[in-house]
């Protein structure tokens, strides 16, 4: 396989990995791009290498910089702003475990607040609804906890930790 095939079949599998994720496929196609180039690109290089619009890449780009993935690099003498992906991987999964962390479960704990304080009785019903709000609530208490550990541990800890249970 020369490389860029192998290069366009990693940015293929990066950009299903992402859809599968709930992360639209062309961000994380971006995304893969950014990390895979030795040199920041320009929205114009990230267009040609991907077959996309303007429009399109100048979105995901905004996107990949508001989850902190992605940076703008200025050059002195150019106008035209180029991208730059984070390289380390474990700052990456870190990144993407605190913003999933923000746009999932924060808001699914808020919700579970309001709509635990409901006027409705003694009923089958009412025991069931509380029933599984806990559960939920648990749940989501777990893997917020689960999340925060991952986020401020540091890889070697987690790759010993892992090494440990799976042996």
């Amino acid at each position: 396989m020369h490389f860029e095939e192998a290069k366009q079949k990693f940015l293929q599998a990066w950009g299903a990995l992402g859809s599968s994720w709930g992360v639209p496929k062309t961000m994380s196609q971006i995304h893969a791009l950014l990390m895979v180039s030795p040199r920041p690109l320009s929205t114009e290089e990230i267009m040609d290498e991907l077959g996309i619009s303007r429009g399109n890449c100048n979105m995901n780009v905004r996107a990949l910089i508001d989850w902190g993935l992605v940076q703008k690099e200025l050059k002195a003498g150019q106008r035209k702003e180029f991208f730059v992906a984070e390289k380390d991987i474990w700052k990456v999964t870190k990144q993407v475990m605190q913003e999933r962390r923000k746009r999932e479960l924060e808001p699914l704990a808020r919700i579970l607040e309001q709509v635990s304080d409901y006027e409705g009785g003694d009923s089958v019903e009412t025991k069931e609804f509380d029933r599984c709000l806990e559960d939920v609530k648990r749940m989501s208490q777990n893997a917020d906890k689960l999340m925060d550990t991952l986020i401020k541990a540091d890889e070697n800890w987690f790759t010993s930790y892992l090494i440990k249970k799976m042996t």
